[in-house]
C-alpha cells in the first residue's frame, strides 16, 4: 500500500501536441518543480509567483526575483490564493517533521495573529498621540497654560472645573488668553475680543499651510479620507506608497494640524488610513502576508477595523464598519483578527485615555429617559433630512472636487488650504458653535439639560409648582419656555448648521488630511437638536394633544422630550446620507454615546436616511470618489441587470487590431521581446497554433519578462532561440537543430477562466466580483475570440449608465 502512494509508482496522461500520453507521475512533478526523491516542493512562477524554475534541459537556475505587480495594475486573486496554498503544503508537507519544521509550523499558523495583534497596539498607540496633540493644537489658538504650555485647555484648568459646568477661565488663573498674554489684564472689551479674533486666525492659518506644505513636499497620499482608496486596495488595486512609512509620519503629524486649525474635517476618516498603513508595515515582517497581496488584504482589513476602534472608541463597530462599507474579501478567520485587532486597539487607547474620563465613549451621555411611540415620527424626519442633506452633499462636492481636478485650482493645493482656512476661521469664530471643534459641539449637543445646566441651549423660562400652602421653585427647569438665551442658541445653531453644510463641500477632498465622520455627525447633530427643541416646545405648548397626553406629562418642571437625543438621532442620519453606512452606523452609534435603548430609532432614522439618500443620488461619498478618480472598483453590493453579452464587450471590437496572442511553438525569444514591447496587455493567451485557434493557456506579462531575463542570463541563448509552451519539446523545434531551445512550459496557467461568446454579461460581472481575476477568455467552441478585463466590465457600466467610460484610467 505505501508503493502505491509514492509518485514513483503512478503515471499521469497529459495531451501534448494534439495527443496523449502517459508519462510517469514524478518526471511531471520534476518538470513542475516538484522532486519526488527529496520530497521537497520547489514553487514555480506559475504556480507561486515566487520562483521560475526552468526544466533541466535548458539548464536555466531558479529566480528568487518576485513578479510583483506593477503600479496602478489589479491583482489576481485566484494566482494569489493558489501561491498561498502552494506555500503552506511546501512547509506542512512530509509525515515525519523536525523540531525546526514544527516550530515553523506553529510560527506560520501564529503569525495572522501576531501581526494583527501588532498593528491593534500601534494604531491605538498612534490614536491616543493624535488625540492629545489635537486637543493642545485645538486650544493653542485660544490661550495657553502659563504654567505648563503643554498641556490644553482642559487639563490646565482640571481643579477649577466643576463637575457638572463647562470650565469657568475667569476662576483659572493659570490659563491665560492671548489677550491677556499680550495686554497683560484679563477683560472681555472690544479690545480683547479682537486680540483673541485676529489670535485664532493667526495660529489656524499657519497649522493649515503647514500641514498643506508638509503633505505636498513629502508624501502627496497623505492628504484627504485615505477611505476611497484604501477600500480600492482592499478590493485588489495596487497603489506603491499609499500605505508606506512616510505616508504614516506625514499623516499622523498633519492630522492634528489640520483639525486644530478648525476646518471643517476630522482625523477619524485619516485614522482608518493611518492603522491600514501600520497594517502594511506590519504585514512585510511577516512573509506570509508581505509576499502575497491576497493575505495582506486580509490583514489590512483588521487594521480598518483598527482604525474605526480608535477614532471612536467602537471596537465593534470598527469590525462592522470593515465588513460592511471597506473590505472586499472578508473570510470569517478575518472577522475573528479584525475583532481581536480591534480590541487590542481599543485596549491601549483607554490606557492612554486620551479623553481623560472614566468613559471610553466619545460622547457619553447619562440620561436614560424612554422615547415614545409618538416620537417616531419626528426620527423618521430627521432621517429624510439625514438622507436629502447626504445627497446634496455628495452631489455638491463630487462637482467642486471635478472642478478642482480640471482647472488651475488643482495646481495651487497650498493656496486653495490657505483661502478655504481663512474664509473659515473667519467666519467661525463669532457663533459659538463654529468657533468650538466639532467634537465638542456634538458633545453638547447630545447632553441632556439639568437644574445645574449654565449654557445657553438650557436657558428655559423659570417655572412654579404650587403644592398646597408651600411654594416649590425649580430654577433653570428644562421644561417652558423658550429664554433669551435659548432663542438666541437656536439662531447661532441654524447659522451654524447652515455654514457646516456649505464649507465642509469646499473642505472635503483638499490636499491635507480631511475626514468627513466628524464634520457629518456635526451637521446631523446640530440639525437634530433643532428638531427637538421645536418638537419639546410643540408638547409644551399644546399638552392637552392626545398624542402625548397619556404618556407625556411634566413633573416637578421636566419634560418628556430630551433635545439632545434628536441630536444625536439627527447625527446619525447625516452620517448615514453621506456614506449610506447602516448596521455599522448604528453600532458605532450606540458605542458613541453607550445609549442602548436608544438603537430603534436610530435604525429608523438610518433606515430613512439611507432610502432617500439612494433614491436621489445612488451613491455614498467614498464611492463617489472611488468612481471620480477612475480607480477600478468592481461594487459587489450592486446588481448587473442589463441583457448585454460577452462578445459585445469583448476585445478586439470591430475595427481594431487583432488580439495579441502567443503560440505554443514557433516562436523565438525575439518574438516573444517585441510582443511585449509593443503593448501593454498584462497577460498573452496561449494558443495551440495560429490555424487552429484553439486555446491551451495564458501567460501574465510579468512572469513573460522575467522568463526572457532568465534565459537571456545564460550565454548559449540567443535571440535567434527556439521557444516552446509544451512539457515537452515539440518535433519541429528538434528538427531545427538548435540545441538551445528554451521551455516556458512552467509560465502557463492551464486552467484561465474562459466564457463563451454567449455568456450573459451578469455571469461576466459575478465572475470578476466573487472570484476576484484581472481578466476572461472568451471563446466559441473551443477558439479563441477575444478577451474581456475588469477595465472593460467597468466601462461597460459606466457606458450602460450613461456615463463617460474613459473615466476608468487604470487597469
Amino acid at each position: 500500500m505505501s508503493e502505491l502512494l509514492t509518485p514513483r509508482k503512478r503515471n499521469i496522461s497529459f495531451t501534448s501536441l494534439g495527443k496523449e500520453e502517459t508519462i510517469p507521475l514524478h518526471n511531471f512533478w520534476a518538470s513542475t518543480g516538484y522532486s519526488a526523491g527529496t520530497k521537497k516542493l520547489q514553487l514555480t512562477r506559475r504556480q507561486s509567483g515566487a520562483r521560475l524554475n526552468e526544466n533541466a534541459a535548458e539548464g536555466l537556475e531558479e529566480l528568487d526575483e518576485l513578479a510583483n505587480y506593477e503600479d496602478f495594475h489589479t491583482i489576481d486573486w485566484l494566482r494569489e490564493m493558489s501561491r498561498n496554498r502552494l506555500r503552506h503544503r511546501q512547509i506542512t508537507q512530509g509525515l515525519r517533521k523536525t523540531f525546526l519544521q514544527k516550530i515553523r509550523i506553529l510560527h506560520d499558523a501564529c503569525s495572522g495573529w501576531l501581526v494583527v495583534l501588532l498593528i491593534g497596539m500601534a494604531a491605538g498607540t498612534c490614536a491616543g498621540i493624535i488625540d492629545i496633540a489635537t486637543k493642545w493644537l485645538i486650544t493653542l489658538k485660544m490661550g495657553v497654560c502659563t504654567d505648563k504650555f503643554w498641556l490644553d485647555q482642559e487639563s490646565c484648568c482640571w481643579l477649577h472645573e466643576d463637575q457638572n459646568s463647562k470650565i469657568d477661565n475667569d476662576s483659572c488663573a493659570e490659563w491665560r488668553s492671548w489677550a491677556e498674554i499680550l495686554g497683560g489684564h484679563r477683560g472681555h472689551g472690544a479690545s480683547d475680543y479682537a486680540v483673541n479674533y485676529t489670535a485664532y486666525v493667526i495660529i489656524a492659518m499657519m497649522f493649515s499651510t503647514l500641514a498643506a506644505v508638509l503633505v505636498k513636499n513629502f508624501a502627496p497620499y497623505a492628504c484627504g479620507s485615505g477611505i476611497p482608496e484604501v477600500k480600492t486596495i482592499l478590493s485588489g488595486f495596487i497603489i506603491r506608497g499609499y500605505l508606506g512609512k512616510w505616508t504614516l509620519l506625514i499623516k499622523s503629524v498633519t492630522s492634528p494640524l489640520a483639525v486644530g486649525s478648525n476646518l471643517s474635517l476630522g482625523k477619524e476618516g485619516p485614522l482608518v488610513h493611518i492603522a491600514s498603513c501600520c497594517g502594511n508595515v506590519f504585514a512585510h515582517l511577516f512573509p506570509k502576508y508581505g509576499q502575497n497581496e491576497a493575505k495582506k488584504r486580509e490583514v489590512l482589513s483588521a487594521a480598518a477595523a483598527a482604525g474605526v476602534s480608535v477614532a471612536f472608541g467602537v471596537p465593534i463597530g470598527g469590525v462592522l464598519f470593515s465588513l460592511e462599507e471597506v473590505s472586499y474579501y472578508f473570510p470569517m478567520k478575518t472577522l475573528w483578527r479584525s475583532f481581536f485587532c480591534a480590541l487590542t486597539a481599543a485596549f491601549v487607547l483607554r490606557s492612554v485615555n486620551p479623553y481623560g474620563t472614566a468613559h471610553f465613549a466619545m460622547f457619553y451621555v447619562t440620561y436614560n429617559r424612554p422615547w415614545l411611540l409618538f416620537e417616531l415620527v419626528p426620527f423618521a424626519l430627521l432621517g429624510v433630512m439625514g438622507g436629502l442633506y447626504g445627497a446634496g452633499f455628495v452631489r455638491a462636492n463630487l462637482f467642486w472636487c471635478r472642478f478642482r481636478k480640471n482647472s488651475k485650482l488643482g495646481k495651487f493645493p497650498i493656496l486653495e488650504v490657505m483661502v478655504i482656512t481663512l474664509i473659515t476661521v473667519l467666519l467661525s469664530y463669532p457663533n459659538p458653535f463654529t468657533r468650538m471643534d466639532a467634537s465638542t459641539v456634538i458633545n453638547e449637543l447630545v447632553q441632556e439639560c439639568g437644574p445645574t445646566s449654565h449654557t445657553n441651549l438650557c436657558d428655559y423660562n423659570v417655572t412654579r409648582h404650587y403644592h398646597g400652602l408651600n411654594t416649590t421653585f425649580v430654577p433653570a427647569s428644562p421644561s417652558g419656555g423658550l429664554g433669551d438665551g435659548l432663542k438666541t442658541a437656536l439662531w447661532q445653531l441654524a447659522l451654524a448648521f447652515l455654514f457646516k453644510c456649505i464649507i465642509t463641500v469646499f473642505t472635503f477632498g483638499m490636499k491635507i488630511p480631511t475626514g468627513l465622520f466628524i464634520p457629518s455627525l456635526a451637521v446631523g447633530a446640530l440639525m437634530g437638536r433643532i428638531v427637538g427643541i421645536g418638537v419639546e416646545q410643540l408638547v409644551y405648548t399644546f399638552p392637552d394633544n392626545p398624542m402625548w397626553k397619556t404618556d407625556c406629562q411634566f413633573s416637578n418642571g421636566q419634560s418628556c422630550i430630551t433635545p439632545g437625543l434628536y441630536a444625536m438621532v439627527g447625527a446619525a442620519a447625516a452620517l448615514g446620507g453621506v456614506t449610506r453606512m447602516t448596521v455599522s452606523l448604528v453600532v458605532v452609534m450606540y458605542e458613541l454615546t453607550g445609549g442602548l435603548q436608544y438603537i430603534v430609532p436610530l435604525m429608523l432614522a438610518t433606515m430613512f436616511s439611507k432610502w432617500v439618500g439612494d433614491a436621489l443620488s445612488g451613491e455614498g461619498i467614498y464611492d463617489g470618489h472611488i468612481r471620480l478618480n477612475g480607480y477600478p472598483y468592481l461594487e459587489q453590493k450592486r446588481e448587473f441587470t442589463h441583457t448585454t453579452l460577452a462578445a459585445d464587450v469583448m476585445r478586439p471590437r470591430p475595427g481594431e487590431p487583432p488580439l495579441k496572442v502567443i503560440v505554443q511553438e514557433g516562436m523565438t525569444i525575439y518574438d516573444l521581446e517585441e510582443l511585449v514591447k509593443s503593448n501593454t496587455l498584462n497577460g498573452f493567451p496561449v494558443l495551440i497554433s495560429n490555424d487552429s485557434q484553439r486555446l491551451m493557456g495564458f501567460v501574465c506579462r510579468k512572469d513573460l519578462i522575467v522568463a526572457l531575463e532568465n534565459a537571456h542570463n545564460k550565454p548559449e541563448v540567443t535571440e535567434d532561440s527556439p521557444t516552446y509552451f509544451t512539457l515537452h519539446c515539440p518535433a519541429s523545434v528538434s528538427e531545427l537543430g538548435n540545441s538551445n531551445p528554451v521551455r516556458l512550459f512552467n509560465i502557463v496557467d492551464l486552467s484561465p477562466i474562459a466564457v463563451s461568446d454567449h455568456a450573459p454579461m451578469e455571469t461576466v460581472v459575478e465572475i470578476f466580483a466573487k472570484l476576484g481575476n484581472r481578466q476572461v477568455l472568451v471563446t466559441h467552441n473551443g477558439k479563441l475570440l477575444g478577451i474581456i478585463t475588469k477595465k472593460d466590465v467597468l466601462r461597460h457600466i459606466a457606458e450602460l449608465d450613461g456615463e463617460d467610460p474613459e473615466k476608468i484610467m487604470f487597469d
